[in-house]
């Protein structure tokens, strides 16, 4: 696999965002952008280098959505939660 540039059109919210260190690094803010430049350095070329970017190109295309921090918050405080069904994974 290589850096190169690929489009995600899953969610029309969200602009496409190329697998590249630069952009991946721009969409990034505070600690987790600090974290993405520490492990693209220290990566080997090839495989460990790829590896850090499609982790971190995931997190950043995440961090792109409108509304994201908000939900985290509300998850990580048990508000707003939707009721899955009780029958969800029963392959029924």
């Amino acid at each position: 696999m290589s850096a190169q540039s690929v489009e995600y059109t899953h969610d029309p919210r969200v602009a496409p965002l190329p697998r590249t260190i630069q952009a991946i690094g721009d969409a990034l803010s505070g600690a987790p952008r600090m974290a993405f430049f520490a492990e693209a350095l220290s990566a080997a070329q090839g495989r460990p280098l790829d590896a850090v970017i499609d982790r971190w190109w995931a997190e950043a295309m995440l961090s792109l959505l409108p509304g994201r921090e908000q939900r985290l918050a509300e998850v990580m405080a048990g508000e707003n939660l939707s009721v899955l069904p009780d029958d969800l994974g029963d392959g029924a």
